[in-house]
């Protein structure tokens, strides 16, 4: 199980029976923090007095591949110069927990033992100058451990540190290369693993092909009983069907043998393949995989962390493309799809397995699931490569239900409103230079995509009911100049 480190600074001033107590208040908080927060282990870890210890314990948890996160806690005041050597070494995600082993002062008791104790108020903010001064990136959350509102916020910290982690051991196969010609999918792959951790790699589609070749009748007759099951098959072309379960048993089997979280493929590159991989590739971001159409590696990347750090929660999450518009005035929707790769994760009926011909590719009919979109406040995300750093823009929307039916469109479809307003939305979109294909969530929240950009220490640009297209502008500008200035 993977641990977040809860590690509690004091010194020696006011002696051997306080620290004891330190220690004691410490164990309380992380049990109990260790009852409300499932999936990791709150470690509680020796309390920090001096520069030896801080260095020994931000170590430690550097060192430990199982550590994701450390919790820091000042109980008493606790010099921060002694913090400076340790958070040098630390290489984990951080967060300050600025609370108190009491939730009350108890006023009829309180005195100079109790004050000299219960030093958060004044620790914290001693802490708070040195990690502030150094530069290190952290998450701020203060409150009173027991509270609801702040093991939620605690919760949230803890799903985008596991998100993180994830990423820093991410592979990524790219079945062929980047869409010829196209600009903003593609990106500097080395510099994506210096920043995230994102191995990222080449594979011919012939590696896929050879497996695929080997998928045996027994293999694909189980996968289509699993089909049945699942969906109503609205076809009765099943040797395209069939076909579709080859390639899903082979992407299963590739992926899982190299460790990848995530893969690419693009219809330009599908040598020994009769179809574009369209049921099978939906099948697969049903099992948390990650997928990016046309060689789109960073948005792979990105849709396999997004549901890194959903996982637990309500929603949706999955790769998606804006496709068209409704321009009516004052009802403005945009229509998000694929070719054919959208996740059944945001499907609102029983999706239905059909065969129809996809004019590009040059390939047979593929398969493919086929269903309306879930509604409900969400994200849409992007990932570009400025040249001289990685830019994340962050749009809050609004899924919504479809209007009418589509009977011709024989496509899994998703539709949503933007914010302010469609004209704005849109026009910071292209000005912040988005990318036509996202990550879509109904699962996260712009705080979650905030947090996880301050971690990783990326630029995010975030698009919401709050923005002014004149303000945005000039921020760009401002991030252009920084950019320069480094």
């Amino acid at each position: 199980m993977k641990k977040v480190y809860f590690i509690t600074g004091s010194q020696d001033l006011y002696g051997e029976e306080c620290l004891r107590q330190v220690a004691e208040d410490s164990k309380v908080i992380a049990s109990y923090l260790n009852d409300k927060i499932e999936g990791v282990e709150i470690s509680y870890q020796a309390t920090v007095r001096d520069e030896a210890s801080c260095v020994e314990a931000c170590a430690k948890a550097t060192n430990d591949p199982d550590c994701i996160a450390v919790i820091t806690w000042m109980h008493t005041f606790s010099p921060a110069k002694m913090w400076i050597k340790g958070l040098q070494f630390l290489k984990k995600p951080l967060l300050h927990f600025h609370t108190q082993a009491n939730e009350k002062l108890p006023y009829d008791e309180i005195d100079m033992d109790f004050m000299n104790l219960n030093q958060t108020a004044h620790g914290g903010r001693e802490y708070g100058f040195m990690v502030t001064r150094l530069g290190v990136k952290r998450e701020v959350v203060v409150g009173y451990y027991q509270h609801e509102d702040v093991i939620e916020k605690i919760k949230k910290f803890i799903d985008v540190a596991r998100a993180v982690d994830f990423s820093k051991n991410l592979n990524v196969a790219m079945f062929g290369s980047n869409m010829r010609e196209v600009s903003v999918t593609d990106g500097d792959r080395v510099e994506s693993q210096i920043k995230y951790g994102w191995n990222v790699n080449y594979y011919g589609i012939g590696d896929l092909v050879a497996l695929v070749n080997e998928v045996t009748d027994a293999e694909v007759e189980a996968k289509m009983a699993e089909y049945a099951e699942l969906y109503d098959i609205n076809t009765t072309d099943l040797d395209a069907v069939k076909e579709q379960a080859k390639y899903e048993i082979a992407l299963a089997k590739f992926l899982k043998a190299g460790n990848f979280g995530a893969y690419t493929d693009t219809f330009q590159d599908l040598h020994g393949l009769r179809q574009l991989p369209g049921l099978a590739t939906q099948r697969m971001m049903a099992m948390g995989y990650g997928f990016g159409a046309e060689g789109d590696y960073k948005t792979a990347a990105l849709n396999a962390i997004f549901v890194e750090m959903a996982k637990g929660r309500k929603g949706s999450t999955g790769f998606m493309e804006d496709y068209t518009y409704d321009f009516t005035r004052g009802d403005e929707v945009v229509l998000g799809s694929h070719m054919l790769e959208v996740s059944p994760d945001f499907a609102s009926n029983k999706p239905k397995i059909e065969v129809h011909h996809l004019g590009i590719g040059g390939k047979e009919p593929p398969a493919r699931l086929v269903f309306d979109g879930v509604e409900g406040d969400g994200v849409a995300v992007c990932m570009i490569d400025m040249g001289n750093r990685f830019r994340l823009i962050c749009a809050s929307i609004e899924l919504v239900k479809q209007p009418k039916p589509m009977p011709k469109l024989p496509v899994a479809r998703i539709m949503w409103k933007l914010k302010p307003d469609h004209a704005t939305g849109a026009a910071a979109w292209i000005y912040a230079g988005g990318a036509h294909h996202t990550v879509v969530s109904t699962a996260l929240t712009v705080e979650d995509v905030r947090l996880f950009a301050k971690l990783t220490d990326t630029e995010l640009v975030v698009i919401d009911e709050n923005t002014n297209l004149a303000e945005f502008q000039e921020k760009l500008d401002m991030l252009d100049l920084l950019a320069k200035l480094k």
